[in-house]
């Protein structure tokens, strides 16, 4: 049996990306247990779906603790909840600091703890984290953001090695531009003629993928970003100067206006 026809936890069912996924995950015949803070926006989408909405801030360290005990034995965690985090740090708050880290890193390696044991007893499961070809190429004015999400993407790969040989999974799924949905698409950025971008579908079909194939990484991006986000990689400091002179300042900054009121 597919593990998708088990229980399944979707962290950020709220937003855009996580309907993309709920929506390609439930004709698996999977028990879903939707969580986000708009619950206005979830209660529908888990009645649509025959899900379960599990409202939690996963900034509050109360709340995932109650998420954990509400879910209960998960055979697939989708780890998709996110913050922006853009902007210079020095002209973010302290708390938003803390709030994006809690979001963005804390809240994940905290659920994969509390999940992974009853996974490893069970010899099934399978973790996925979102993260960001931002965390494999840094850019302007999303410091904080690419910490949070290259450092998801090192916890993942070293889990995974961790529960090998335990018979669960762990894969990462890295979306570029999204759009439709997602911080991007929110921040209402335009991008230059010769960036293209992916659905929200495509991410949706990539997290599938990465379960039924258990997939270490999977970028969801076209090919000139997947490369450029692989140079960068090898030879920061060259990719960021050429990022600079393709317009990566404009863009960046384009999208911590957008996304000034989401902080």
């Amino acid at each position: 049996m597919s593990l998708l026809s088990g229980t399944v936890l979707l962290t950020g069912a709220s937003g855009g990306l996580g309907h993309a996924i709920a929506r390609a995950i439930a004709p698996h015949g999977a028990t879903l247990l939707l969580s986000g803070r708009r619950t206005e926006v979830l209660e529908p989408l888990a009645r649509e779906l025959g899900g379960r909405a599990l409202a939690c801030d996963l900034a509050d360290r109360g709340d995932v603790e109650r998420l954990i005990a509400a879910a209960g034995d998960v055979d697939v965690l989708i780890a998709n909840a996110a913050l922006p985090g853009s902007g210079v740090l020095t002209a973010l708050s302290q708390q938003h600091v803390d709030r994006v880290l809690e979001v963005n890193l804390r809240a994940p390696v905290r659920l994969a703890r509390a999940l992974a044991p009853g996974m490893v007893d069970r010899g099934r499961g399978h973790l996925v984290f979102i993260s960001s070809l931002a965390g494999k190429a840094a850019s302007p004015a999303s410091s904080l953001y690419s910490a949070s999400k290259f450092g998801l993407r090192g916890f993942a790969l070293g889990l995974r090695e961790d529960l090998r040989s335990h018979g669960v999974g762990v894969s990462t799924v890295a979306p570029g531009f999204i759009r439709d949905a997602g911080m991007f698409a929110d921040a209402g950025v335009k991008l230059p003629w010769f960036v293209r971008t992916r659905a929200p579908e495509d991410v949706a079909a990539a997290v599938i993928r990465a379960v039924e194939q258990d997939r270490a990484e999977l970028e969801v991006a076209p090919a000139p970003l997947r490369l450029g986000a692989t140079f960068a990689a090898v030879a920061p400091g060259i990719a960021a100067e050429i990022s600079r002179r393709l317009g990566g300042e404009r863009i960046a900054n384009a999208h911590v206006e957008g996304q000034r009121e989401r902080r």
